[in-house]
C-alpha cells in the first residue's frame, strides 16, 4: 500500500463587490475592449476595506470543511499561501486557525507569489507522506488590490483578490497512477528574474509597496516554463498529456493558458478557465478554478488533473493529482 494525500473537500469565497472592466474607464486610459483583448479578464472582485486575506482565506476554509463534512478541529494542519498577508506577522494561516476554530493543529504561510498554492500543495503532500498530519487545509488567498498602482494600466486591470481551499487527506492507495490523489510534483525557482515581477516595498523601506512587472519578459518565461514543469511532473509517473482530464492552470492571461496549453498538447475543451470572472488572484486562481470546476460540474472523482503556476521570484512548478 502506498499513503496519498487525497482531496476530500474543496471551496472558495470571492468578495461581494464586483468590478467590471468599464469602471477602469473613469480613471485610466483604458477601454473593457482593451482590457479583453490583451487578457481575457471581464471582471473581478475587490476586498471591502474591511475585509483581509485571512478573512477571505477563513470563508474558503468553512466552504471546504462543509464540502468535506469536517470541522476545524479534524483538521491537523493549516496552509495559507499568500503574498498579501494582513501583516508581516503573525502569519494568515494562524489567523486562519483562530478564525475558524481550530485548536489542536499547527499552521503556517508560503509565499511563492502566483506559484504559492502549487508550493503549499507540495508541501502539504509531504506533511502527509511523512505521517506530521492525516488532514491538512491547504488555503490559496489573496487581497492584490491592496498593493496595486492605480496609475499603471497595464497592471491595475490584471488582478482582483479572493480565496479557494482544499482539504487533504492521508488515504491508502496501490501505489499505481489509477491512485486518487496527489501523485507528482515539480518544484523550480530562478531568483536572477526577480527584477521581472516584484513589489518595491517592505521592511527595508517601511511601506507596503506596489506591484511592478515586466509584462512581456514575464508572458516569455510563463508558456515556456508552464509547459516543462507541467510535463516534467507528468513524466514523474509515467503519464502524458493523452492522459489529462483537466487542465486547470494559474489564471493570470487568457493568451499564457492558451499557449500553454496548446505547448503541452491539450485541447481548450479540458482546460478549467475562471480568469475572465475572477482576474489574476495570484495564489488564490488554482484552488479557486478547482472549487468552480467542481461546482460546475466539470471537475469529478477520477478525473485526472494538472494544475501549474509561475509567480514572482520567478518561482514556478506543477502538480498532477487525480481527484
Amino acid at each position: 500500500m502506498t499513503r496519498r494525500a487525497v482531496v476530500r473537500g474543496v471551496g472558495h469565497y470571492l468578495p461581494e463587490r464586483i468590478v467590471p472592466n468599464s469602471e477602469f474607464e473613469k480613471t485610466l486610459e483604458t477601454t473593457d475592449e482593451w482590457i479583453k483583448a490583451r487578457s481575457g479578464i471581464e471582471r473581478r472582485h475587490f476586498a471591502a476595506p474591511d475585509q483581509g486575506t485571512s478573512d477571505l482565506a477563513a470563508q474558503a476554509a468553512n466552504n471546504a470543511l462543509k464540502s468535506a463534512g469536517l470541522t476545524a478541529n479534524d483538521i491537523d494542519a493549516i496552509i495559507v499561501a499568500t503574498s498579501t498577508a494582513d501583516q508581516t506577522f503573525p502569519s494568515a494561516a494562524t489567523m486562519v486557525q483562530h478564525k475558524i476554530g481550530n485548536t489542536k493543529g499547527f499552521a503556517f504561510d508560503i509565499q511563492a507569489v502566483c506559484a504559492g498554492f502549487v508550493y503549499a500543495l507540495t508541501n502539504a503532500n509531504a506533511l502527509i507522506l511523512s505521517g506530521q498530519a492525516e488532514r491538512v487545509l491547504v488555503i490559496g488567498a489573496e487581497t492584490f488590490s491592496r498593493i496595486m498602482d492605480w496609475t499603471d494600466r497595464s497592471t491595475c486591470v490584471l488582478f482582483g483578490d479572493g480565496a479557494g481551499a482544499l482539504v487533504l487527506e492521508a488515504t491508502d492507495g496501490e501505489g499505481t497512477n489509477d491512485d486518487r490523489g496527489i501523485l507528482a510534483t515539480d518544484l523550480n525557482s530562478d531568483g536572477s528574474f526577480g527584477e521581472l515581477l516584484y513589489v518595491d516595498g517592505g521592511v527595508a523601506t517601511q511601506n507596503t509597496g506596489v506591484l511592478k512587472m515586466q509584462g512581456k519578459e514575464v508572458f516569455r518565461h510563463a508558456v515556456e516554463k508552464l509547459a516543462k514543469t507541467a510535463d516534467t511532473a507528468l513524466e514523474k509517473v509515467g503519464l502524458g498529456a493523452d492522459d489529462v482530464d483537466w487542465v486547470v492552470p494559474h489564471q493570470a492571461n487568457i493568451r499564457i493558458i492558451q499557449s500553454t496549453a496548446k505547448k503541452l498538447g491539450v485541447g481548450m475543451d479540458r482546460v478549467v478557465v475562471t480568469v475572465q470572472d475572477h482576474g489574476n488572484t495570484s495564489a488564490a486562481s488554482i484552488p479557486l478554478a478547482l472549487s468552480v470546476g467542481v461546482e460546475n460540474g466539470q471537475i469529478k472523482q477520477g478525473d485526472l488533473i494538472v494544475s501549474e503556476a509561475i509567480g514572482g521570484g520567478l518561482a514556478w512548478g506543477a502538480v498532477v493529482l487525480r481527484w
